[in-house]
C-alpha cells in the first residue's frame, strides 16, 4: 500500500487547565481577556487527532502535514505537532484570519487543503478547545465534498479505507470509509505521545510554511471576523446564585418532617 497522505489540524487555543478566574470578559467587545501568564497550548482534542496519525504513519507508514490557522502563532507551541513526528506545518497566519466563526474558519482551512492537493485521510479533534463548537471538521468536509466520520475512538488504514471504531451512547460502532475522508477524533483514542530529543531537535531546525489569505486564493474579505455568518450576540460570564433556608425542628424527628414538607412544597420530591 503506498504511503498514506495525511493532513491533520491543529488550533492553538488558551490554556483550558488555566482557572477559571483567569478569563475575564469584555462585554464591550465581546472579546475573553487573559492575562500574558497564561500561554497558549495546542487544542487537546487535537492531540488526539495528531495521535491518530501518527499510529497511522507507525503502522502503514505515510506523511503529516500539520495545518493550523491564527495569528501570532507560538512557533514553540505548534512545532510540537513536528517534534512528535510531523513531517510538514502550514501556517495559515495572518491578522485578518482572527476572529472567525466556524464557516470562515472551514472555508479557510478547506481552500489550503485544496492547495496541498493530494490526501487521503484529513484529521481535526471532536471539537476545539475554547469555543466547543464542533463544527468545522465537518465544514472543512461538506466544503471539499467528502464523507466524514465523527467521534473516532480508533482508526486504521486497509487497503485505501479507513476502518474507524465510532462512540456511540452506549459503546462503539465499527464504520469504514474510502479515502479521501475527513475523520474527527475524540479523548477514547489516548493521549498525545511524548516528543523524543531527537525529534524536538529535529523540529527546532524545521521552518513553517506561512500562507496568507491571497496563498489559498482568498481575499481577506473570506476569512476570519470579515468572512462571519454567525453573529456573536453577547459573550458573558454565568453568575451562580444560591441561598441556604435552615429547616429547625423541637427534635431530629420534626427537623425532618418539616424539611419534607418544605421539600413538598417547593416540588423537589
Amino acid at each position: 500500500m503506498p504511503d498514506i497522505k495525511m493532513v491533520v489540524c491543529c488550533k492553538q487555543v488558551p490554556d483550558p487547565e488555566a482557572p477559571p478566574t483567569a478569563f475575564k470578559v469584555d462585554s464591550e467587545t465581546n472579546k475573553v481577556n487573559l492575562p500574558r501568564d497564561i500561554k497558549p497550548v495546542i487544542g487537546q482534542y487535537d492531540e488526539f487527532a495528531m495521535e491518530a496519525a501518527l499510529k497511522i504513519k507507525d503502522k502503514a507508514g505515510g506523511k503529516i502535514t500539520v495545518l493550523s490557522l491564527g495569528n501570532n502563532i507560538a512557533r514553540d507551541v505548534i512545532k510540537k505537532t513536528l517534534a512528535v513526528g510531523g513531517d510538514e506545518l502550514i501556517l495559515l497566519e495572518d491578522e485578518s484570519f482572527e476572529e472567525g466563526d466556524s464557516w470562515s474558519t472551514a472555508y479557510a482551512l478547506a481552500m489550503a487543503i485544496k492547495k496541498i492537493g493530494e490526501y487521503d485521510l484529513i484529521f481535526c479533534g471532536r471539537e476545539s478547545s475554547d469555543w466547543d463548537a464542533g463544527q468545522v471538521g465537518l465544514g472543512i468536509a461538506e466544503i471539499l465534498a467528502i464523507p466524514a466520520l465523527t467521534l473516532a475512538r480508533k482508526v486504521e488504514a486497509i487497503d485505501g479505507k479507513a476502518r474507524v471504531e465510532q462512540v456511540i451512547p452506549d459503546g462503539y460502532q465499527v464504520t469504514e470509509v474510502s479515502f479521501p475522508a475527513m475523520l474527527t477524533v475524540t479523548s477514547e483514542l489516548g493521549n498525545l505521545r511524548y516528543a523524543a530529543l531527537k525529534g524536538i531537535m529535529a523540529a527546532a531546525k524545521k521552518q513553517p510554511i506561512v500562507w496568507k489569505p491571497a496563498d489559498i486564493g482568498l481575499e481577506p474579505s473570506q476569512v476570519g471576523a470579515a468572512g462571519r455568518r454567525v453573529k456573536l450576540v453577547k459573550l458573558f460570564q454565568p453568575t451562580k446564585e444560591a441561598k441556604c433556608e435552615i429547616v429547625e425542628g423541637e427534635s431530629p424527628a420534626e427537623a425532618g418532617a418539616n424539611l419534607a414538607i418544605k421539600l413538598r412544597e417547593t416540588k423537589i420530591i
